[in-house]
């Protein structure tokens, strides 16, 4: 309405105070005080008061758009084109995928924009009550494991777990897909860090049976008075890596935080490129998506040495296996996921003694040793027969050392009290 004037909490102080010093009962120097500003600013808003009045004071830039802003027909287009393609990408991505498409936008501007068209509502940032860990001070010091089951190509395939490793020092980060989280997945995923990094000094996991041994398992263990391992367990051992087993998923919290992105930034770029595979998602990832990553996410550690070991001389297919013991039996046959198994011996005419190790390869291949010397082997077709047996009433009798007469031995043929025998 004319004759109104809209003026902000501010300007209606500086008002106040110009009215007072316009009527002589306040010092301009004293009035630039008690409003907080320097002399020369409120000599130039004072000059502004004296020539226009109460409308001098209010911001020359109110009711203009911005010199920065959009045009109308820009911010409908980069809409239209998020609805289209990106709907549901968050504002930090969908800016990246725009500026791909040639849509230059901040992403807060976008957020905004989202917001007004109720296309994204703001996430309530929870506060935290844990106490703050700092970060390790080397790469390869520290590196947290874990799984994540998710589904990565939405309704387009099955649900699988990603497999990843997070640097505790840089940030860096290694994943691959896998069905399910399992003993072969976890040692798959640790041999591709060495052999792009080198052996790390410790991996932070949680605390399921794959890493770290149960209850039960500890408690056989501690009555056999040995240590109890895992098979990845035992791996890590030959190699001197050490596993750290968290209390809470909120203590490996860089690995959980680095799920967060990748269940948000992966899956839509697997919906983009049609992904709906394990095996065409890790091709992807290792095409150079992993690197981005890195790239964008990764810091400099506070160290600039790097703990990692060098694997090489290591035989890391004979460390990352399942490995059991078999005990031999006298023709040296060993019984091996429900398969017998004929060993040739190292010399000929040797009797089995104690036990035998078996190694399953990750590539499946079967692998025999005995006194750390490999035996050859063949598979027997079918289970093989036990040795003949002696009646256990005759066993028994021969171990105790006693003579055991035959049914037609003379003694038995005796009429007892004429000395004579028997007449049949």
């Amino acid at each position: 309405m004319e004759g109104q004037l809209s003026m902000s909490r501010k300007e209606r102080e500086r008002m106040k105070e110009f009215s007072r010093v316009a009527g002589g009962s306040l010092k301009l120097v004293e009035a630039a005080e008690v409003l907080g500003m320097s002399y020369r600013q409120c000599q130039r808003q004072w000059r502004r008061y004296r020539e226009e009045g109460d409308a001098g004071l209010v911001h020359r830039g109110r009711g203009r758009g911005s010199n920065r802003g959009h045009a109308a027909e820009v911010r409908e287009a980069v809409l239209a084109r998020y609805i289209e393609q990106y709907e549901n990408f968050g504002p930090t991505l969908a800016a990246e995928k725009l500026l791909l498409d040639g849509y230059a936008v901040d992403h807060e501007t976008l957020r905004r924009w989202l917001i007004g068209k109720a296309l994204w509502k703001r996430r309530r940032r929870r506060s935290g009550h844990r106490s703050w860990r700092e970060r390790k001070h080397h790469f390869g010091e520290l590196v947290q494991f874990d799984g994540s089951h998710h589904r990565w190509f939405e309704d387009r395939g099955e649900k699988s777990c990603l497999m990843n490793m997070v640097d505790d020092a840089t940030s860096t980060r290694l994943a691959f897909l896998s069905e399910q989280e399992t003993i072969d997945s976890a040692m798959k995923l640790l041999w591709k860090w060495i052999e792009c990094y080198g052996v790390p000094q410790a991996l932070y996991t949680d605390r399921k049976n794959i890493y770290v041994a149960d209850a039960k398992s500890r408690e056989m263990a501690r009555d056999e008075g040995r240590e109890a391992l895992t098979q990845f367990g035992r791996s890590c051992r030959k190699l001197g890596i050490r596993i750290i087993a968290a209390n809470s998923p909120q203590a490996k919290g860089r690995v959980e935080r680095s799920h967060g992105v990748y269940q948000d930034r992966m899956v839509k770029e697997f919906r983009l490129e049609g992904i709906s595979t394990n095996e065409a998602a890790n091709r992807f990832m290792d095409g150079g998506y992993l690197d981005e990553l890195n790239r964008r996410f990764a810091v400099e550690p506070l160290s600039t040495a790097d703990y990692h070991r060098s694997a090489d001389g290591l035989d890391l297919a004979a460390i990352f296996c399942i490995e059991e013991q078999r005990t031999l039996s006298a023709d040296w046959i060993v019984r091996f996921e429900n398969s017998f198994f004929q060993l040739a011996p190292p010399q000929k005419a040797m009797i089995a003694r104690g036990k035998v190790s078996v190694r399953k390869y990750l590539d499946g291949s079967l692998h025999f040793l005995f006194k750390e010397a490999e035996l050859g082997y063949c598979v027997l077709a079918e289970r093989p027969l036990p040795p003949t047996r002696k009646s256990s009433k005759n066993r028994s009798r021969q171990a105790a050392g006693k003579h055991v007469p035959p049914p037609n031995h003379p003694w038995r043929l005796m009429q007892i009290g004429s000395g004579t025998p028997l007449q049949r």
